[in-house]
């Protein structure tokens, strides 16, 4: 079903496109992400919305079974991408985890400004996006996702979170759905 309204207070949440990340072999091309949430920041900005950039520089402390890398990140890996064209209103957010609720006031940035929804997209659809989309909603935000601005390192984890996962999250559609609602408000 597709997304069926955005409140009159949203917030784009960019995750995660950063230089050393949109480097990675990804399972669709990154220029169709890339472009689709452009097109989303400059709708968002056209209509006064907060635009909230998000990149990774760490991860989170604890065992797990997969090895974590230990290196330390190359010189402009947590740059984000230019496409982005981070501006001065921006909400610019470092984070240390999947999930970009964790531990950096954004919650507080957002209500603050009264926001009560979120349109979320970004790398990687099953890990940062999704754990996003799961923090937003357990903290009482209504949640969209622009499921064709988004991208995984594995196909199977990308489609099983947007036919899964999403659902049980928020609404889903594309990025000329929420463009189109928020351009008709």
């Amino acid at each position: 079903m597709p997304v069926t309204q955005l409140d009159p207070k949203s917030t784009l949440i960019v995750v995660d496109l950063q230089k050393g990340i949109v480097s990675l072999s990804l399972t669709h091309p990154v220029a169709d992400a890339i472009a689709q949430t452009r097109k989303l920041l400059d709708a968002f900005r056209a209509a006064k919305q907060t635009d909230v950039l998000v990149n990774v520089a760490g991860v989170a402390p604890g065992r797990t079974e997969t090895l974590r890398p230990t290196f330390n990140f190359p010189a402009g890996w947590t740059d984000l991408i230019p496409e982005l064209n981070a501006q001065p209103d921006d909400v610019l957010i470092t984070k240390h985890t999947w999930g970009a609720f964790t531990k950096i006031g954004l919650e507080e940035t957002l209500r603050e400004r009264g926001v009560t929804q979120v349109v979320i997209t970004g790398i990687a659809t099953s890990s940062g996006v999704e754990a996003t989309a799961r923090q937003a909603y357990e903290v009482g935000f209504n949640v969209a996702l622009a499921t064709d601005a988004m991208i995984d390192r594995r196909k199977e984890a990308h489609d099983y979170s947007i036919a899964n996962v999403f659902p049980r999250l928020g609404e889903i559609g594309t990025t000329d759905e929420i463009v189109a609602l928020l351009s008709g408000r």
